[in-house]
């Protein structure tokens, strides 16, 4: 017996319509016995395609046509689904509802305010391995309306971290993460940016006035530069989320109006694009060897990045709840730092951690700590003076190869 799957909002909608009958689409699962109607035709299909017809109240006096396809009758109490088959034979199936909005979310009440997180929109600009996990993480979590930003296509060598498929390969980033979305988030609104940002500055400035929070996941500085000069126009909240060479760890950045920006936090332009991470190939030098390019371009395991990306979810969802009563308004007192580190492997920068076996009070891996960074008077991007800073490493009050100069929250 076929199982049917048909969806609340979408029988609701018909019922409460003046049509008797309306002509949708059914998409079967080949081989599963699986099929899901719909009344209308989805953007983008999937299994075998057929006509599906929807009654109120009665099977049709005439099934004449020889194609298979499916019918669904409803009235007030109850619903039926059946099969014609090519014989013109009827075969009833079971049903299932693919639950309303209200229901969908339910087990989420007490914890997050669902009715807010369902008016905010969060602009996510990166659909990578970051980007990508965020947006499916905050549609599960009920924010109702994304924009999202990759001028990229899904390619071979980023399925190892990334949550799209092999049947993504050649699509836009932004598409397929868009179905991702939705597929969690059925009543998603989800508008579609690709783009490189920095050759759309108009846009940009009005995505960023209409967002309620800016979520930056790219690889790579000028981008990073150029959104916090958007993000200081109109003092907009953003966070930005990056790993380090092979993800041996990584960090987050919380920007908040009139506190630091993320050039205080790295200081030098020039020495903040030299420690970036190297993701792709059009990052690297002309003259690096096939060898040393292989090795730059290890970009470490996916569940290297799942706590980084994690506590970007939290940290936003705290953000779009803020002010709210919840289940997480604790953590707007707790989660009050700036800048969050986050090592994966005692390797490379953390090679001077402590074992974490026996770190006691000291840094070690696989915990996180919080730090408190200082704005910076010669800032380029949000200082008075705003004088770019030619000198030797990187802020002082921010970050060093050692993390030296920052005030590392160690309480057990």
């Amino acid at each position: 017996m076929k199982c049917i799957y048909i969806d609340k909002d979408e029988v609701l909608d018909f019922l409460n319509s003046k049509d008797c009958h309306i002509e949708g689409k059914s998409y079967e699962w080949e081989g599963e016995d699986v099929v899901h109607i719909h009344t209308t035709a989805q953007p983008h299909a999937f299994g075998l395609v057929a006509a599906a017809h929807w009654h109120k109240s009665s099977l049709p006096t005439e099934i004449a046509t020889p194609e298979e396809y499916h019918i669904v009758i409803l009235s007030d109490n109850e619903a039926q689904a059946y099969y014609v088959n090519s014989d013109l034979q009827l075969e009833e199936c079971d049903i299932h509802f693919i639950p309303s909005k209200e229901e969908m979310y339910s087990r989420a009440k007490g914890i997050l305010e669902v009715d807010i997180l369902s008016t905010k929109r969060v602009m996510i600009i990166g659909l990578g391995s970051f980007g990508s996990q965020i947006a499916i993480e905050l549609a599960k979590a009920g924010v109702g309306e994304f924009a999202l930003f990759d001028f990229d296509r899904v390619e071979l060598h980023n399925l190892a971290r990334h949550t799209c498929t092999i049947k993504d390969l050649g699509r836009l980033k932004t598409d397929a993460i868009k179905d991702a979305v939705i597929g969690k988030n059925k009543l998603a609104k989800v508008d579609l940016f690709p783009i490189n940002i920095t050759d759309h500055k108009e846009l940009m400035d009005e995505q960023v006035a209409k967002a309620d929070l800016i979520i930056c996941a790219t690889d790579n500085n000028p981008s990073r530069f150029y959104l916090t000069q958007c993000l200081m126009k109109y003092n907009k909240v953003a966070l930005f989320g990056r790993a380090v060479t092979r993800a041996e760890g990584g960090d987050v950045f919380r920007h908040h109006p009139g506190g630091p920006c993320y050039n205080c936090l790295v200081g030098s332009r020039a020495h903040a694009m030299a420690t970036e991470e190297i993701t792709n190939r059009s990052q690297l030098p002309a003259y690096v060897s096939e060898e040393d390019a292989n090795a730059m371009i290890q970009v470490g395991l996916s569940s290297d990045i799942e706590p980084i990306c994690n506590m970007i979810v939290k940290l936003a969802l705290v953000e779009l709840s803020r002010g709210e009563k919840s289940g997480i308004e604790s953590l707007e007192t707790e989660l009050e730092y700036d800048y969050y580190m986050w090592a994966n492997r005692r390797e490379r920068r953390h090679a001077g951690w402590a074992p974490f076996n026996n770190a006691k009070n000291q840094p070690t891996i696989l915990k996180w700590y919080g730090a408190r960074i200082a704005k910076d008077d010669n800032c380029p991007s949000c200082s008075a003076n705003a004088l770019l800073d030619l000198g030797e490493g990187l802020n002082t009050a921010a970050l060093s190869n050692n993390y030296e100069g920052i005030v590392i929250d160690t309480e057990e």
